[in-house]
């Protein structure tokens, strides 16, 4: 039996320490819920609901998403989402949702297993380095804190809390894992395997692409020890020229994959809406925002408010072009030492990864802290090695001989450590729920009007419709052209009975033009409550017309066909929502209904029958108390409750049919339940009220 090394079993402890404190400060992320764009990618993605529609991920790009303007070319992504989908359907290991609709523990735990594995990635392409570069026996241990340091690092956790930014990781992944084969198997390189993982990379998401500039760098680096200084030289002219040729396959490649994803991404894909020339002006200053946020990530926010420069007179573009400038003249002039060459490296690493951000083609966010989990990689090789050669390896006499310094240093690099797992911990607290998360960015970014709105919708779901409107109205102020700003503002003064108010405010978002299939469903369901049914089964179909992967308007005009009794159309229009749903079992009862000629209230006993969900019950006893049926409204209350006790609606709907059998004393039962749930439910705040008022007569 071979026993470890002492230095075998020290360096393999600190690996498991360093793994159980990485899961330690992850441990709260992973039932945290979709956020952002996970709404239109995942959660009201119908492609992604059947593995079955994978070959078509490939050759189609709408069914990356349900929102026209966002619909890219990212089929490996859009694939291992439906993969999850379906696990998180399965849901194997009987995990508990904390969250309406599907479940996101499975998602989570594919991209953190993602993480891990890219950890390992990074150690072995860091330690290759090192042993170039340093040749020292602790090279190891080094490469083991560069990769702690980045694996802890605040900043990434708003990539590995936000589902979709799962193309961010799993893209850095792959470059990293081509890396690896390329470095560590020179006698394979003639077969090109790693080829493979760069492709797939650029599949999930573009700055992949980035590989072979990397690459390029590398060998100039490392494998052909060019002076960047000498550049002008004879001898490194033709090594360069030798470098170029290695990559020569990968930069060709890049140029195949690019003509392709333009082919396949779909026609209405929109990246941005800003100016090419103000964006590109102000990406120097926001590398600079990215590097400082590196050092003390302390300004994260998942919405940023930041905007473009209007002119190039600007000290912010003087900064940004001083801080690159300084920044690429002090990777070329450390390249003369062989043992700083790793800092050069890093610092290359981290502006050709922005690179794809950072281009004439502008993105619909100037800056975004989730985009720095690929650039970051750099840096934490940049910072890192410096720091290292500074403290210890400059003078290692100095360090060798000095308890206290050692000790010093120790305590530095752990704090370090443990400062970066605090704050990640603690933003994964903050993406824990919609609320917190958009409370947050309102915080961090008050300027910006998105932010406002999504933070005024967690309000607007408590039923807190008082602060709702004030956020609505402080989001109208700085996004007075976002249509979903009038849209959220229609469905408030829906809610708080103002049909005058709510309908101008659905015509003027939809006169904006942006997000018009939504603009037509909201206003066409506004007009359905309203009973305007020819007006709004024209909303509803220009909503589908605009996007047909959209389903719920398809629902809601079933429903008013139902309503209206038109059964040819119910049928026709269920049948052919089948192709985007298949054996979807709502749409197989809107097809019975049609032929059976059954009224909605028939449809919901027997959708509620047939797949028995507390959202199915839910939905049965609305229409049980619009009906009049409130001991039965009651009944399917209490079947929803028994499928998820913590259903708080269930338990409001539940209050409100014991109030009108006047039976007060359950009401306020019931409604206490709803309240010790969701403390700030405000239906049930005012069911209680009312109940507790009759029972005092």
């Amino acid at each position: 039996m071979k026993i470890l090394s002492s230095d075998k079993f020290r360096f393999y402890g600190l690996c498991i320490m360093l793994l159980a404190g990485l899961i330690f400060i992850y441990s709260n992320h992973f039932n945290n819920p979709f956020h952002f764009d996970d709404e239109h990618a995942i959660v009201n993605n119908t492609w992604i609901r059947s593995i079955k529609n994978i070959p078509r991920f490939f050759v189609d790009g709408t069914t990356s998403s349900c929102l026209p303007q966002n619909q890219s070319y990212r089929p490996v992504l859009t694939t291992l989402n439906a993969i999850d989908y379906a696990i998180a359907k399965w849901n194997p290991l009987g995990i508990k949702n904390n969250n309406e609709g599907i479940g996101t523990f499975y998602f989570h735990l594919s991209i953190f297993i993602c993480f891990i594995l890219q950890a390992f990635l990074m150690f072995l392409l860091i330690k290759k380095i090192l042993d170039i570069s340093f040749k020292h026996r602790w090279d190891k241990y080094f490469a083991l804190f560069i990769v702690a340091l980045y694996c802890y690092h605040t900043a990434l956790a708003e990539t590995i809390n936000y589902i979709i930014a799962w193309a961010d990781s799993l893209s850095t992944f792959m470059v990293l894992l081509a890396m690896v084969i390329y470095i560590y198997y020179p006698s394979k390189r003639k077969y090109h395997l790693y080829l493979i993982p760069y492709i797939l990379g650029f599949l999930v998401k573009e700055p992949a692409l980035m590989f072979g500039p990397i690459l390029f760098v590398y060998i100039i680096l490392f494998e052909k020890q060019i002076d960047l200084n000498k550049i002008f030289s004879n001898q490194n002219w033709r090594k360069i020229f030798d470098a170029l040729k290695s990559v020569a396959v990968t930069l060709v490649i890049a140029v195949v994959l690019i003509f392709l994803s333009n082919i396949f991404r779909s026609k209405t894909y929109i990246p941005g809406g800003y100016s090419k020339w103000n964006y590109l002006i102000t990406q120097p200053f926001v590398m600079v925002q990215y590097f400082k946020t590196f050092i003390l990530p302390t300004e994260l926010s998942a919405d940023t408010d930041w905007e473009t420069l209007r002119s190039v007179f600007s000290i912010r573009l003087l900064m940004g072009f001083m801080f690159v400038t300084g920044m690429i003249w002090l990777a070329i002039r450390l390249t003369r030492q062989e043992i700083l060459r790793p800092v050069s490296f890093g610092i290359f690493w981290f502006f050709l990864a922005l690179l794809p951000t950072s281009s004439i083609v502008p993105l619909s966010e100037v800056l975004n802290d989730h985009r720095v989990f690929f650039p970051y990689i750099g840096l934490a090789i940049s910072v890192s090695v410096a720091l290292i050669y500074l403290i210890i390896l400059k003078d290692e006499n100095k360090f060798e001989s000095s308890d206290i310094r050692k000790i010093g240093i120790a305590v530095l690099l752990i704090g370090i450590l443990c400062g970066h797992a605090y704050g990640t911990h603690q933003r994964n607290k903050v993406w824990s729920t919609y609320e917190s998360l958009w409370y947050d960015v309102t915080q961090k970014s008050p300027g910006n009007g998105r932010g406002m709105m999504n933070y005024a919708l967690s309000q607007m779901s408590k039923g807190n419709y008082i602060e709702a409107k004030k956020y609505f109205e402080i989001a109208r102020e700085y996004s007075p052209n976002y249509s979903l700003v009038y849209i959220n503002l229609g469905v408030l003064h829906t809610a708080l009975n103002d049909p005058r108010g709510a309908e101008e405010y659905f015509k003027e978002a939809i006169a904006i033009g942006t997000y018009i299939d939504q603009g037509y469903y909201y206003y066409g369901n506004f007009l359905f409550k309203q009973k305007r049914y020819d007006e709004a089964a024209q909303m509803l179909r220009n909503s589908i017309e605009n996007n047909p992967a959209y389903t719920e308007p398809r629902f809601a005009l079933m429903e008013l066909y139902s309503e209206t009794e038109d059964w040819s159309n119910l049928e026709k229009l269920a049948e052919e929502t089948l192709k985007y749903l298949p054996n979807d079992p709502q749409c197989l009862t809107y097809i019975n209904a049609g032929k059976n000629k059954k009224t909605k209230l028939d449809i919901a006993i027997e959708t509620a029958t047939t797949n028995p969900t507390p959202d199915n019950y839910l939905n049965l006893s609305l229409l049980y108390y619009n009906a009049g049926s409130y001991n039965e409204c009651v009944e399917a209350c209490k079947k929803a409750v028994k499928l998820k006790p913590d259903y708080a609606l269930a338990y409001n709907n539940m209050c409100s049919a014991y109030n009108q059998l006047k039976m007060y004393d359950k009401a306020v039962e019931a409604c206490n339940k709803a309240i010790s749930i969701t403390p700030d439910f405000e239906l049930a705040k005012n069911n209680l009220k009312l109940a507790q008022s009759q029972l005092k007569k």
